[in-house]
């Protein structure tokens, strides 16, 4: 409708034009006052179509509505203007056109048939287009060049109407298979999720037995005389442990409640504490970390985006062990964090799919976690940057601050709080 209502202004502009030419350059005799009116009766019609498409949904009926009005207002400029004999009177053949394009085919059907009608009805009755004397004899030529103008016109005019409309169903066919990659993503998304949650439940029992036998173990006397073997039984009970919390994590995480007000954290603890937990698990391994960030900065510890940063610093881990970098600054409205390597860098294949669950360097299953930690920063609004340096690679991941920041979440629960209450 939008393009209906720039050519509609196009198109009232040219006829106002063409009426004073013709009356005051040529001093051809026109009937002004109705054909002014009918000028003006398209500029009232955009106007209030202006008014219409900011306020409802354009619909099939509305758009042949304003195409019979054109072609309506057409055949009366027609009709005041010597009728079939009009060299524009091929204009008709662009609200056919228009119609082709925008309505469907019954409402197009009916389109023509209204401007096949109107065009017979101005070879019956008409007010004829008098000439000049001095315009008289050279008729035919100024009907020629009436008639390539007319053809120019109609020409341009489809051409700019078309283009648009091309780009149009272009970006929206390119917005459909955006949304249907994403949602192919969101789907294997949902598969993993029900997958890790069904793993959990079933690494529930064996974990179970598995930390009451080594604790039997620990009791045992003849166990307790061999310190090496004790202390090593101890750290087995250690990672039980741990694999018990990071199973009763998932089965938290896959039914945490909702409506909950997010806890703010500061962004620079926040990422100490994962750096802390990483050196922990690893027995102190060296993981260089490097913070620019105000302390008072705070942002949501959302554990997706905890998540997401593990996955990271495990596939740098993977790359070059002992050489994993975490750098983390602010960079206007957002929250940048680098994780760097000295490994061998990505794969060409890998850097040309990021995002999707592709087959890593690393063997099978493991390009699922820069899989998630793509779809993780995407779906906080930000950007996940993967490049190759010269030695190692590098993931850079942008959060921006109106999506993770404290102040800015607070403000959004409390707004969703306040409209579900």
């Amino acid at each position: 409708m939008r393009q209906l209502v720039q050519l509609r202004w196009l198109a009232a502009a040219g006829q106002l034009l063409t009426i004073l030419i013709v009356r005051y350059r040529l001093g051809v005799p026109l009937p002004l006052e109705p054909m002014l009116i009918v000028v003006a009766a398209l500029g009232a019609v955009n106007l209030l179509s202006l008014f219409l498409i900011r306020r409802q949904r354009v619909t099939n009926w509305g758009l042949f509505l304003s195409l019979g009005f054109d072609v309506c207002a057409l055949t009366v400029q027609f009709y005041l203007s010597g009728g079939a004999d009009n060299p524009f009177v091929s204009l008709y053949l662009l609200q056919v056109v228009l119609g082709a394009v925008l309505l469907d085919i019954w409402s197009a059907s009916a389109l023509v048939a209204l401007t096949a009608a109107g065009f017979a009805l101005l070879t019956r009755v008409h007010q004829p287009l008098l000439l000049p004397p001095d315009l008289a004899s050279a008729r035919r030529s100024l009907f020629l060049f009436a008639d390539w103008l007319c053809f120019a016109l109609v020409a341009v005019l489809l051409v700019m109407f078309i283009g648009r409309i091309g780009g149009i169903l272009r970006h929206r066919d390119a917005s459909i298979a955006e949304l249907r990659r994403r949602a192919a993503e969101e789907d294997g998304i949902v598969r993993m999720g029900l997958l890790a949650s069904g793993a959990a439940h079933e690494l529930g029992t064996p974990l179970a037995s598995l930390s009451v036998i080594l604790s039997d173990w620990r009791r045992d006397p003849r166990i307790m005389k061999h310190p090496g073997l004790a202390e090593e039984i101890a750290d087995m009970v250690g990672e039980v442990d741990r694999c018990k919390a990071i199973v009763t994590g998932v089965l938290q995480q896959a039914g945490e409640p909702r409506g909950i007000a997010p806890e703010p954290v500061g962004a620079a603890a926040f990422l100490t504490g994962i750096a802390e937990d990483w050196r922990a698990l690893y027995h102190n391994e060296p993981l260089f970390v490097d913070i620019k960030l105000d302390e008072d900065e705070a942002i949501i510890a959302d554990p997706a985006l905890r998540q997401a940063i593990w996955n990271v610093l495990e596939n740098a881990r993977d790359a070059s062990p002992g050489q994993v970098v975490l750098v983390a600054d602010r960079q206007g409205d957002a929250l940048k964090v680098t994780v760097s390597d000295r490994g061998d860098g990505f794969p060409p294949e890998l850097l040309a799919s990021l995002g999707q669950p592709v087959q890593s360097s690393k063997g099978a299953g493991h390009g699922v976690g820069l899989f998630l930690t793509s779809n993780v920063v995407r779906k906080l609004g930000g950007q996940l940057m993967v490049e190759n340096r010269e030695r190692g690679a590098a993931v850079t991941m942008t959060f921006p601050l109106a999506t993770i920041g404290a102040n800015e979440v607070a403000r959004k629960w409390k707004r969703n709080a306040r409209s579900s209450s």
